[in-house]
């Protein structure tokens, strides 16, 4: 296992941090495109539609070739979300790193091990949390595929924690989706509670840090 250490991010590391964050959206892509294979309608489309040109057209080959078009039209509809939530982030919170997050009273941080940018989260304070809170979001964790299962997607959850608690945050909150089942189940290992769901997006809280999870 190769050593890593946890720093806060530098101007120097934006194209490494771009390409992580750009690879671990994109990663989802497949993960999407098999959830809407397995939707009932998508299945329905996949048998009826065939049959219909068979039905119609007496011919095989359309049939086939219908099967074709809606697998290569669940394949852009699974892209799409992924590829619209990069564009918006590298147009947003991204595009400045040390504006939006450094700068903006939150921070963000890079894991670097071997002179490589391996992981990457960022956080900052809500900025209308409910009453008597006081709220700090978790963004953007992510981990290269090669690095994983070494503890660095914790330490650096664990990292956001003990800044929010170092500046008085009562909470902290974050957003990912019923189809990232890892990220759901660090979360939930380390002390956060589900507080609401909106289509894929499952919304996450962890309360009073002193209460953080431990090893």
């Amino acid at each position: 296992m190769a050593p890593y250490h946890i720093r806060q991010y530098q101007d120097s590391d934006y194209k490494s941090v771009l390409d992580l964050f750009i690879r671990g959206s994109e990663e989802y892509i497949p993960t999407t495109f098999h959830h809407l294979l397995m939707l009932p309608r998508t299945l329905l489309l996949l048998l009826g539609l065939p049959l219909a040109m068979v039905l119609v057209s007496g011919s095989w080959l359309l049939a086939a070739m219908s099967i074709f078009f809606v697998l290569l039209l669940v394949k852009l509809l699974a892209r799409q979300p992924w590829k619209e939530y990069v564009v918006k982030c590298l147009h947003t919170d991204m595009a400045d790193i040390t504006k939006s997050y450094l700068n903006a009273h939150g921070s963000f941080w890079v894991t670097e091990s071997g002179g490589e940018v391996v992981g990457i989260v960022g956080c900052l304070p809500v900025k209308d949390p409910p009453l008597g809170r006081k709220q700090m979001e978790l963004f953007h964790l992510s981990v290269s595929s090669q690095h994983r299962r070494q503890g660095i997607a914790k330490a650096l959850v664990r990292t956001v924690l003990q800044f929010a608690r170092d500046q008085g945050y009562s909470d902290v909150i974050l957003g990912t989706t019923v189809l990232q089942q890892g990220a759901m189940a660090l979360y939930l290992n380390m002390g956060f509670t589900r507080t609401g769901q909106y289509f894929f997006v499952m919304n996450m809280l962890i309360h009073d840090q002193e209460t953080t999870a431990s090893d």
